[in-house]
């Protein structure tokens, strides 16, 4: 009634076993290496460059906010004192 396995069946499974153990190891390292890449492993990964790039680009942005704020404020006190003495130009 016992299954028996002989020595055929039973290195067979165990190459099988081998393969299935090397493809994950395998794929284990290349996940280990681009886990490295990304938290820079002692050194700035690339998580780390594209925060300081997001940090640039943001002081980047306010700083052009501000000048454009500027700017429009300068055009529409020219605009305001342009309407107001309109009528002083054209006499």
């Amino acid at each position: 009634m016992g299954a028996s396995v002989n020595g055929e069946e039973l290195s067979v499974v165990r190459m099988v076993d081998r393969e299935f153990e090397r493809e994950v190891l395998e794929k284990l390292s290349r996940l280990e290496a681009k886990m490295d890449s990304l938290a820079g492993n002692g050194q700035p990964g690339r998580m780390t460059l594209a925060e300081n790039r997001l940090v640039e680009l943001e002081r980047n942005d306010v700083r052009r906010t501000v000048i454009e704020r500027f700017v429009n404020a300068a055009i529409a006190l020219l605009i305001s004192a342009a309407v107001a003495l309109h009528g002083h130009w054209w006499k």
